[in-house]
């Protein structure tokens, strides 16, 4: 195996880690933001307030885009098993 190949293999592996992680990490920061507002206008600041609504919007992610979501890790899983024997001979 070179060493372009185990780059190439690492950069897909990243990006495909980036590409999954960033519906649920961008709705977890906008409705943690959202929440820091509230708190900061009524002077609230209870620390586990934010933990039910962003639990909620990773179910509603998780709902809407975990088909998405296992397709792009099933295509990424196939690509690498499809890759093996060319790994495997060089």
């Amino acid at each position: 195996m070179s060493d372009t190949a185990v780059i190439q293999i690492a950069l897909q592996a990243i990006t495909i880690a980036v590409k999954l992680a960033a519906p649920i990490l961008l709705v977890t920061l906008v409705i943690g933001l959202f929440i820091s507002l509230i708190q900061s206008a009524t002077q609230v600041q209870e620390v586990t307030l934010t933990f039910v609504p962003k639990l909620a919007g990773v179910a509603l992610v998780l709902l809407l885009a975990g088909n998405w979501m296992m397709g792009e890790m099933v295509g990424y899983t196939r690509q690498l098993f499809d890759l093996l024997p060319q790994l495997l001979e060089s």
